[in-house]
């Protein structure tokens, strides 16, 4: 089943992050206590600091309204909005991710331990998604190979497949055959490695909001938006290429690398051109969504027609 995208808001009716941020100072200093009690999940997000990332882009960021907004997060919805009016039972805290198949040591680890494996960055990344829209995050998070390094990868673990949480009684999305829950999603382990894979802990220099996939989520800026897969409890290295939700739900749609490149087209839309939120005209999509310099050499001797 697949919804239709609503129409994309116009510039005119795009909250300005400054006010937006206002917004939520005051609604914090009154309301905090009080929504967190009868809405987990809603109260004021705490603050997060991290170095500037290296690989950031320089382009103006998308507001955080549109960022927290309009997205996709089939767990609460197919509705760009469904998300934000749903999320707000979701409760992201306790929180373990279990990390085991081919490594010398499985280990799961509570959210405090994600949060001290590594040192927090901001990373300014594209996000492009395959429905023809685009934004520009700042995202606060670490290499995802930091992770990784932690469990030891053997040389069996030739990919690494995640999966997101499953509670349907917090998720709507959960209860409805949107997909084959729960959510997976998969990366070759030179991917995983790249520097620019990240787990994300945070935006806007707060925490996740419920959304966008609090409490860690993957970020993959070279690929398609649906590749970053939210709210993950269990990562597995595993022997084979695992098949991801979307693959399974429609194969001849979604491949496996889903890398953003404006030569392969949807079977139903174009991919050469894209629309970034708070923008009035398209712009050409960038091959890789822009980092062609640093990943372009993972697919060498790939036929990305073939294996898109």
């Amino acid at each position: 089943m697949r919804i239709d995208d609503p129409s994309v808001p116009p510039a005119s009716e795009i909250t300005p992050q400054a006010c937006y941020l206002d917004r939520r100072r005051l609604m914090a200093t009154g309301l905090a206590a009080s929504a967190g009690l009868l809405w987990p999940g809603l109260a004021a997000a705490a603050p997060l600091s991290g170095t500037p990332g290296r690989y950031s882009t320089s382009e103006p960021k998308t507001p955080l309204d549109d960022v927290t907004h309009y997205n996709n997060f089939y767990e609460f919805g197919a509705d760009k909005g469904d998300p934000a009016r749903n999320a707000g039972h979701f409760k992201p805290r306790p929180w373990a991710v279990e990390v085991g198949g081919f490594v010398d040591r499985p280990r799961t680890f509570s959210l405090d331990e994600i949060l001290k494996l590594a040192p927090l960055e901001e990373r300014i990344y594209r996000l492009r998604c395959v429905e023809g829209w685009s934004m520009v995050i700042p995202w606060l998070g670490f290499p995802l190979s930091a992770l990784l390094k932690q469990v030891g990868p053997q040389s069996r673990g030739k990919f690494v497949e995640f999966v997101t949480v499953s509670r349907p009684a917090e998720m709507p999305g959960q209860r409805m055959p949107l997909l084959d829950w729960p959510y997976r999603e998969g990366l070759r382990i030179d991917e995983a490695m790249h520097p620019l894979a990240i787990l994300a802990v945070g935006l806007y220099g707060e925490t996740l909001p419920n959304q966008n996939g609090a409490p860690v989520r993957l970020v993959v800026p070279w690929k398609y938006g649906f590749k970053s897969i939210k709210s993950i409890v269990k990562i597995n290295l595993v022997e084979r290429s695992p098949q991801t939700s979307w693959m399974k739900s429609a194969p001849d749609e979604y491949g496996f690398f889903s890398n953003v490149n404006p030569d392969v087209d949807h079977p139903r839309w174009s991919q050469a051109t894209e629309r970034r939120i708070g923008e009035l005209f398209k712009r050409k999509t960038l091959p890789f969504n822009g980092y062609g310099e640093q990943v372009a050499g993972l697919y060498r001797g790939l036929d990305l027609r073939k294996w898109f």
